[in-house]
């Protein structure tokens, strides 16, 4: 299998820095998303350092079935929970009673999904050599 981890971590960073965008202009639902995929995607960066396939949207399972020596801390994988959260209801109005995605996110739930995001990125580079790039 060849490597894609170098193209997953740069998408990772350009989601990433999206979210950050739209948590200054006030999209909080689009803050949370983008932070989703920017986790999901640094996390399958990581999967495809070691040379192992995932597939899936949970950034949490991701993390959990991590070989033991790369697993986080239980604190990040909570995190991750929280992200997964975000996957559909930031998109889609048929996952809240009424009113659209935008009706039920705030400026702190941006704020917490760009946060932890933040912390995922970090724990992957960290886990990821140069030469696995």
């Amino acid at each position: 299998m060849v490597s894609r981890a170098r193209d997953w971590l740069r998408q990772s960073l350009k989601d990433y820095e999206h979210a950050k965008r739209s948590l200054e202009m006030g999209d909080y639902k689009w803050t949370c998303f983008a932070s989703h995929q920017a986790a999901e995607k640094a996390v399958k960066a990581l999967y495809q350092a070691i040379g192992v396939e995932v597939w899936g949207h949970s950034v949490s399972r991701m993390l959990e079935n991590l070989p033991e020596d790369l697993r986080p801390p239980g604190e990040l994988i909570e995190g991750a929970k929280e992200l997964d959260r975000h996957y559909l209801p930031s998109r889609y109005q048929n996952f809240h009673p009424e009113g659209a995605p935008l009706d039920y996110y705030t400026k702190t739930d941006g704020e917490r999904a760009v946060k932890c995001t933040g912390e995922i990125i970090e724990f992957v580079r960290n886990k990821i050599t140069e030469t696995q790039l």
